[in-house]
């Protein structure tokens, strides 16, 4: 099939109030262009070198979205237009951000990424860390970030339960915060979970993100 009818078939199974995050890593700029020419503008990248390339290479109108493991050094490499960092997992970057958002004059959207499946491999927060962090940024706001909602990763596994497990413990943690730190802060409203394997369980569960690659493009090859 094609990159434009597996997007149509991905698309069926989102409702209008979810995004599609077109996952590109390791995708070539003509693979890219295609999805574009097909309408699609969220993008999404794992690795900052490889989104900068592309980004000089793309449509200006292309909102990109970093959602592989980011160090505090390459934040400035992205700052002047990269539309929302999903894997925000400690306080040193989130100031990071903050700095970097604040020399090129924009208010940076963020996601706090959570650790919630049993892989030991995947990044995040615990629900305490993020706790810790908020509070710390009741007295040392942010300036130029604006945290939208959280992020996570299920476990790579067939058992559906453990999925949905998993995407439950995102969305309570959701409504944790949301409570607690963002109850009146519209902003505050996103849950990014779900891929090409698990997305519609993921909706299911309460996601306003999905991020789908392999279900457009087909299987990647890693070298």
């Amino acid at each position: 099939m094609s990159i434009k009818s597996n997007i149509l078939e991905v698309k069926k199974q989102i409702p209008a109030n979810v995004k599609l995050v077109v996952v590109t890593k390791t995708m070539p700029v003509t693979m890219l262009k295609e999805a574009y020419d097909c309408g699609e503008r969220l993008f999404g990248e794992n690795k900052v070198q490889e989104l900068v390339n592309k980004q000089n290479q793309l449509p200006s109108d292309i909102q990109w979205h970093l959602i592989g493991h980011l160090q505090t050094n390459k934040v400035k490499y992205i700052a002047a237009f990269v539309e929302m960092i999903e894997s925000v997992d400690s306080l040193k970057l989130l100031q990071e951000i903050d700095k970097q958002a604040g020399k090129v004059s924009r208010n940076q959207k963020v996601l706090m990424q959570f650790h919630i499946a049993e892989e030991e491999t995947k990044f995040g927060l615990d629900l305490s860390e993020a706790i810790e962090i908020l509070q710390y940024l009741q007295t040392e706001p942010l300036l130029n970030t604006i945290i939208c909602g959280v992020m996570g990763m299920a476990t790579f596994t067939d058992d559906s339960e453990q999925i949905s497990r998993e995407f439950r413990n995102l969305k309570q943690i959701f409504e944790t915060l949301k409570s607690i730190y963002f109850s009146d802060k519209e902003y505050f409203k996103e849950i990014s979970m779900g891929m090409s394997s698990d997305f519609a369980l993921a909706i299911a569960k309460g996601s306003t993100i999905v991020r789908v690659g392999t279900k457009i493009f087909g299987e990647r090859n890693y070298f």
